[in-house]
């Protein structure tokens, strides 16, 4: 097989599919990552690479970048990457491969950042957002905190885009009575591609930080598909609701705290979200073997697919509009509904069963229909809460051995749940 080097263009041939493009670092899980002409990634499988022929040799680039100092002037924001296309490019004409973490590299990729912060900078890991489990958000929290102990003025997150909306929810939770901002950013387009949403999303994130008093998590995106402002997103109350759109992350149920332009004039949408104070941050972490699963009813369900999480720590059910699942026995082609509101009642003697809606937006309401109030007795409404957040919260229950799981699950905590939610979508 050829000896390909990373930034090496390439073409990988496999037991089903060819793939031509640049050769990236490997990921975590020892896949072979290429870079397309499109500027997306893509993981392949080493066990099914047959051939990798190499088309033209590249070259990691090696730039000499001055060490920048600190201006006592300025605030001082930490970022922290944990992986994604935010920080990283590829030069086509020369195939140079380039991965920027550090500050110097930072600076050097997104230059108006020095004139608005000391900017401080870490790798915390590298990964797609997929691929991220429990103890990844422990390491994080546990990340952001060091920052905060240390001074920092504010925290930025780059993440890639795909669970960003599951992180900022882990986070909001972990890091209670938090004094400062920690805004987590991705870009749905890499930044070698002029089309990117990298350095707005970034500088935006920034200009907010430095020009806000906000406190708590949050998210930092593109507002529409023009290149000119981003819209900050509650953490717990955003979902990602376009598979590659630059303006992709919409809040549910609330409006977006607020818009920001990269010369920092912000416009404050709702004006709830926590202040900066001095308090002590207090850390409380997930248990990392939990076992949580999402299960979306649909027609033509089956009792087996309610049994299969007899052995886990808790479900969130997606239920067809106010939280409804297929459990009424009307007819002779509907017999197996009975079995699957008994599957339920013997599922919820032994795991908290919570039910949120597969709308999205809307709240849950199990006294309205016949269905809702029949299950009323054995699951626990969602709320308003998003599926991801009603996940992430029963997880962080269950990880702080809370023992009245169905009475805090419909108490606000951090903001989750709203007392009224707003008639706008979309």
């Amino acid at each position: 097989m050829t000896k390909a080097k990373v930034g090496d263009s390439v073409e990988i041939i496999t037991d089903s599919k060819d793939f031509k493009g640049i050769l990236m670092p490997d990921s975590p899980n020892n896949n072979f990552i290429i870079k397309l002409s499109s500027g997306y990634n893509v993981g392949i499988d080493k066990k099914r690479v047959k051939k990798i022929k190499l088309i033209k040799k590249g070259f990691l680039e090696t730039k000499k970048l001055k060490k920048i100092g600190g201006n006592k002037d300025l605030p001082t924001i930490s970022i922290l990457h944990t992986g994604g296309t935010i920080a990283s490019k590829v030069d086509y004409d020369t195939g140079g491969v380039i991965s920027r973490f550090s500050p110097e590299e930072l600076i050097d990729m997104f230059p108006e950042l020095k004139n608005l912060a000391n900017i401080e900078s870490r790798l915390v890991g590298n990964m797609f957002s997929e691929d991220i489990r429990f103890p990844h958000y422990n390491i994080l929290a546990k990340a952001v905190e060091a920052e905060v102990r240390n001074g920092v003025d504010g925290v930025i997150i780059t993440h890639g885009t795909d669970t960003m909306h599951y992180s900022s929810a882990a986070l909001s939770f972990a890091l209670g009575n938090l004094g400062v901002p920690v805004i987590l950013v991705g870009a749905q387009r890499s930044s070698d591609r002029g089309s990117s949403d990298a350095r707005l999303n970034l500088v935006c994130a920034t200009q907010f930080i430095i020009n806000s008093n906000f406190a708590g998590v949050g998210i930092c995106m593109h507002e529409n598909s023009d290149d000119n402002k981003c819209v900050i997103l509650p953490g717990l109350k955003t979902k990602k609701l376009h598979s590659s759109r630059r303006c992709a992350f919409k809040s549910i149920n609330v409006s977006p705290w607020a818009s920001v332009d990269e010369k920092g004039k912000i416009e404050i949408f709702d004006n709830s979200f926590s202040k900066r104070d001095a308090g002590k941050l207090d850390l409380k972490l997930f248990k990392e073997n939990l076992k949580i699963g999402i299960l979306k009813t649909h027609p033509n369900m089956i009792p087996e697919e309610i049994a299969n999480y007899l052995n886990f720590d808790g479900l969130i059910i997606e239920g067809t509009g106010l939280g409804h699942a297929p459990v009424n026995d009307i007819d002779s082609f509907t017999s197996k509904h009975k079995r699957i509101f008994n599957e339920i009642k013997r599922l919820s003697k032994r795991t908290p069963i919570i039910m949120c809606s597969q709308t999205g937006f809307g709240r849950v309401n199990l006294n309205v229909y016949s269905t809702g109030r029949k299950l009323k007795e054995f699951v626990i409404s969602g709320e308003d809460m998003t599926s991801e957040t009603a996940f992430i919260k029963l997880a962080w229950l269950l990880s702080q051995n809370e023992k009245y799981i169905a009475e805090r699950m419909v108490e606000n905590l951090r903001g989750e749940i709203s007392s009224r939610s707003s008639d706008e979508f979309i």
